[in-house]
């Protein structure tokens, strides 16, 4: 009897120690809790049906398809909301060579932007454009030379690592880089590029994007921050203002001309804009082309919104350094900072009361 009311006794501390073991863990774990999630295609066309009638006997095993049709140049969205949420829905477009996995997670395998803004209230719509990643499907297979050379995909990740300022020559990195360091964070960013299946199309791609923040705006009954990023900011100027409460773009490939007729549009549409853009710009290495066009794209970004606000319009360039925050580069959104960085864009987001 007494064995067993040491045993009992025994039980209960041990039980008493897991729930607070458990509490104390639980206390640990910042959840993040989405109410809801999926995925859903936008815009896009259905390819005439091949000449012939179909013959259901033979399906996939006539090699002419007679009678087929498929859909192609759609965008494809990944969405959530989260919990307690805000209720406002981000967009975000990615960059050449890139997909969604950008904002998702960093190189070295901390959170995203997706899940920052998420943890912030707001809901995430990460889109694939068409002809690249989970919206690979189209008619004419690529033949961009951006994209193929000889038939093959055209290498070029030593290339591109000079590009995006992470450092000079792979695998060194700028003095105070915020990139994450080493190798296996390099690798799983290489990782992620991705090429076209189809030529680029800007104005295909930005009639797929309003499609998209239609469906958003009728999912939500909001109006997005659209949320770009390098290559993708060009495709942002091709999409309709209609359904964007605002325009965040990191690093685009140029602001719309001025006076031109994407300007146009986004001014009568009252839409406040904020341009972001990382280190080693102003400060890099003059020998190298791309910091010549990096600062061509920087300037051309502070001619826009200057005369934007001259117009009535809203728009902020933000150049990092300028802001004490450095070693940033065409990624910002991936590295060790990202979180500081987010937080700057949330700013800019509550004065726009959003």
């Amino acid at each position: 009897m007494r064995k067993n009311m040491i045993f009992g006794a025994v039980a209960v501390m041990m039980a008493l120690a897991l729930v607070v073991c458990n509490q104390q863990q639980a206390q640990k774990v910042d959840g993040l809790v989405i109410e809801k999630q999926g995925v859903f295609s936008s815009g896009g066309r259905v390819t005439e049906p091949i000449a012939g009638e179909y013959d259901a006997t033979q399906n996939w095993l006539d090699q002419e398809r007679k009678g087929t049709t498929t859909h192609v140049d759609h965008a494809n969205t990944l969405y959530q909301i989260p919990a307690g949420g805000n209720g406002t829905p981000v967009v975000f477009l990615h960059g050449y060579g890139q997909t969604r996995t950008g904002w998702q997670s960093t190189p070295d395998g901390r959170e995203g932007w997706s899940d920052l803004f998420l943890r912030k209230g707001y809901s995430g719509f990460l889109v694939d454009q068409p002809r690249r990643g989970a919206a690979g499907a189209t008619e004419e297979i690529v033949t961009d030379p951006g994209d193929v050379a000889d038939g093959k995909f055209k290498v070029g990740e030593q290339a591109w690592y000079t590009h995006f300022r992470i450092g000079c020559v792979a695998p060194e990195r700028y003095e105070g880089s915020q990139f994450p360091e080493g190798s296996e964070a390099l690798e799983e960013f290489f990782c992620q590029m991705t090429p076209n299946t189809g030529n680029y199309d800007e104005k295909l791609f930005g009639e797929a994007l309003s499609a998209v923040l239609s469906d958003v705006q009728q999912m939500t009954g909001r109006k997005s921050v659209y949320v770009t990023h390098s290559q993708g900011g060009r495709v942002g100027w091709q999409t309709d203002a209609e359904n964007i409460a605002a325009i965040v773009a990191v690093e685009p490939g140029f602001a719309p001309q001025i006076g031109s007729e994407e300007y146009q549009k986004f001014l009568a549409a009252k839409t406040p804009m904020l341009f972001l853009f990382g280190d080693y710009i102003e400060n890099g290495p003059e020998d190298i082309q791309s910091t010549g066009f990096w600062k061509m794209v920087l300037n051309q970004c502070r001619e826009f919104a200057a005369q934007y606000v001259k117009d009535g319009g809203d728009a902020k360039v933000i150049y990092l350094p300028d802001e004490g925050i450095k070693g940033n580069s065409h990624f910002m959104f991936q590295e060790m900072n990202n979180g500081e960085i987010a937080d700057l864009v949330e700013k800019w987001l509550q004065e726009h009361n959003l």
